[in-house]
């Protein structure tokens, strides 16, 4: 089966694949939105602005493909800047008042991390390894301690919903990993975390193989 790894120019491509690769999926790393559409699973990465991210995809034709991916049920893991733009909005670089418009998969608008919280300043872009928190009986975790460690490279947050299926503390506790049907997403980097990080790809991957 076929891994599409999106390339919309903003960045990790390359540490992706290669973590991809390693878990034995053949990746085809495109800007296509055919290849995208008729891919066996996607992998959406991304380091970047909200906003620049958007108007990228609409621009090489690839915000439609990927609704369509994930709304016809294909395999799907958003990564750091892949799972914010699978919400309705996100407010990072948005033009006016108005946020962003994501993929609009989940509902709500990804917003910046709060700098203090209960009197505390804390260091904002959130850099480093911090714990997950996760739902027993995530297919991502599988075979994986709670608590597990993971990097994180972010300044902004998801909303929380019925979606989240991981949860992280920085400042405030935060979607750290989400769930729709066969739409996952996580705001830390597996592809830069490690055995850990290694083992959630495989997850993903055998998740894939199986559906």
């Amino acid at each position: 089966m076929t891994f599409a790894l999106v390339d919309y120019r903003k960045g990790n491509i390359k540490s992706v694949e290669r973590a991809l690769a390693a878990c034995g999926a053949e990746v085809a790393v495109t800007s296509d939105p055919a290849v995208v559409r008729g891919a066996d699973a996607v992998v959406l990465p991304g380091v970047g602005a909200f906003a620049d991210a958007m108007g990228t995809l609409c621009e090489l034709g690839l915000a439609d493909a990927l609704r369509d991916a994930i709304d016809g049920g294909v395999p799907f893991l958003g990564i750091c800047l892949g799972l914010h733009l699978m919400f309705e909005g996100g407010e990072e670089h948005a033009e006016g008042d108005a946020p962003t418009p994501g993929l609009g998969v989940l509902p709500g608008v990804v917003r910046a991390m709060p700098r203090e919280a209960g009197g505390v300043a804390y260091k904002v872009p959130h850099v480093g390894w911090n714990s997950v928190r996760y739902r027993e009986g995530d297919p991502l975790f599988s075979g994986m301690a709670q608590d597990e460690h993971f990097y994180f490279t972010h300044s902004y947050m998801a909303p929380e919903g019925a979606f989240t299926t991981g949860e992280t503390t920085h400042s405030v506790t935060f979607p750290s990993a989400v769930r729709k049907g066969s739409a996952f997403g996580v705001q830390f980097h597996p592809e830069k975390s490690s055995s850990a990080g290694a083992a959630l790809i495989g997850n993903f991957v055998d998740f894939a193989r199986s559906a």
